[in-house]
């Protein structure tokens, strides 16, 4: 059985050393023999090929190992990551996301919070821009209150400002705030405690 680490990065956009390091430092964790890392500067617009994503499904085999720094490292967009992830399970691969362990393919996971992260890999491009237009020229429409935080002073409150337009996808989502939090401080090194979101929530977006 083999164990691969996958590491991707945009061109001067991001660490290559930092992921490898995190896989390197989760294996050691486990106990885990890395036999070899499959590593890619391109954008995560190329196709699937110059991704090396067809290589890995090529070369891994049933019972073989796929070590992933996050989920956004493996797709470009929420239905591609989706049918790689299942092409390789299909295979008998085990997927384990470092930072996202709960979407680890070993494990049980639903397929709704994997299909919010992988939607979420997205998070800068023109579809979320427009989803979070047309979101807030609705909630203005209605009267509702947008801007500054209402009560959000501290430096958790602001922390969460860049979020903002993902916590919104969320909340038309349906999810609670405490599935909110989980999915935001995946993304944060220090996590931020559920009344912030809550009181996030409630002064700065309240749709």
């Amino acid at each position: 059985m083999k164990i691969i680490g996958y590491i991707r990065v945009s061109t001067d956009k991001q660490d290559l050393l930092k992921q490898k390091h995190l896989i390197l430092e989760f294996a050691q964790k486990h106990q885990y023999l890395v036999n070899d890392f499959v590593e890619v500067e391109i954008s995560s617009r190329k196709d699937k090929t110059e991704r090396k994503i067809d290589f890995l499904i090529k070369e891994l085999e049933k019972g073989d190992t796929l070590l992933v720094a996050e989920l956004s490292r493996l797709g470009r967009n929420m239905l591609e990551t989706l049918n790689i992830i299942n092409e390789l399970s299909e295979k008998g691969i085990i997927i384990k996301f470092i930072r996202q362990p709960e979407l680890s393919t070993d494990g049980n996971h639903t397929k709704l919070l994997l299909a919010i992260y992988s939607y979420f890999a997205e998070s800068e491009r023109e579809f979320i821009s427009l989803r979070t237009k047309q979101g807030l020229s609705a909630a203005k429409a209605s009267g509702k209150k947008l801007g500054r935080p209402i009560g959000i002073k501290n430096k958790n409150g602001r922390i969460l400002d860049p979020f903002k337009n993902q916590i919104i996808e969320l909340i038309n989502l349906g999810l609670p705030i405490a599935s909110i939090a989980k999915i935001i401080n995946n993304q944060l090194h220090k996590k931020v405690s559920y009344n912030t979101y809550k009181l996030y929530v409630k002064g700065t977006i309240s749709l």
